[in-house]
């Protein structure tokens, strides 16, 4: 696994990683930091070192027999991590992408191309569903098993089984565009579609996050709250 130690530099992190950049932003992290170490740095803007580590050690390294279990990760900071990445990703990655492929397919304005927006609008309508589900259910059922308050209706496992893939589709859409799209050569084509691939990754990530880090979290956390209520 590819491991960033607390006293190194954060910006041989980010100069190594330009993907760090989303990362730093979602926790926080303001540009700006000299030569401080990746504590340092942390400890400043009020960042739980040993959470942010794991973070960019799951991007960084995607193996999945790489196990996180050991880790000291502060729930309450990843569930705000979380969150800020679907305010990235809802109120501006999207958006972008869309006026750029907006401006590309209105140049043509034929049935293939509003079948290409059509697409893209109901792939992010998808996205917001599955991120509104966590952010009525799952992340305030998070925060309450943190106040010390089980819930019998619900638990992290119901999140997990019914958890979807969000990039798959958006794989898919990319491949759309690739294969049966009929434009010349365009700056402006490539630059959107280097725009899906970066997103595409991103919300892997971001799920990876979800899956290999929250969720075992939150079953420990559910694990402890039943244990305390039971004495």
């Amino acid at each position: 696994m590819t491991t960033y130690r607390p006293i190194d530099k954060m910006s041989l992190l980010t100069t190594s990683h330009y993907k760090m950049l989303l990362v730093m932003a979602r926790f926080g992290i303001s540009l700006g930091f000299g030569d401080k170490t990746i504590d340092e740095v942390c400890i400043e803007n009020g960042v739980d070192t040993n959470t942010f580590l794991a973070v960019v050690d799951l991007i960084l390294d995607r193996d999945e027999k790489n196990d996180f279990s050991n880790r000291q990760i502060s729930v309450n900071e990843l569930v705000c991590y979380l969150q800020n990445s679907h305010s990235f990703f809802l109120g501006f990655r999207f958006k972008t992408i869309r006026t750029e492929l907006e401006k590309i397919m209105n140049n043509d304005n034929n049935e293939l191309s509003k079948a290409v927006l059509h697409y893209f609008d109901e792939y992010v309508l998808e996205v917001k569903k599955h991120m509104e589900y966590e952010e009525k259910m799952l992340f305030p059922y998070i925060r309450q098993l943190l106040d010390n308050k089980p819930d019998s209706n619900y638990n992290v496992n119901i999140f997990a089984k019914q958890h979807s893939q969000v990039e798959k589709r958006l794989n898919e859409f990319k491949s759309l565009i690739i294969k049966y799209y009929p434009i010349k050569s365009s700056n402006e084509l490539n630059s959107v579609l280097f725009d899906i691939f970066a997103c595409e990754e991103d919300l892997a990530s971001h799920n990876a996050i979800e899956d290999r880090l929250l969720v075992p979290l939150v079953r420990n956390l559910e694990g402890t709250v039943v244990k305390r209520w039971e004495h």
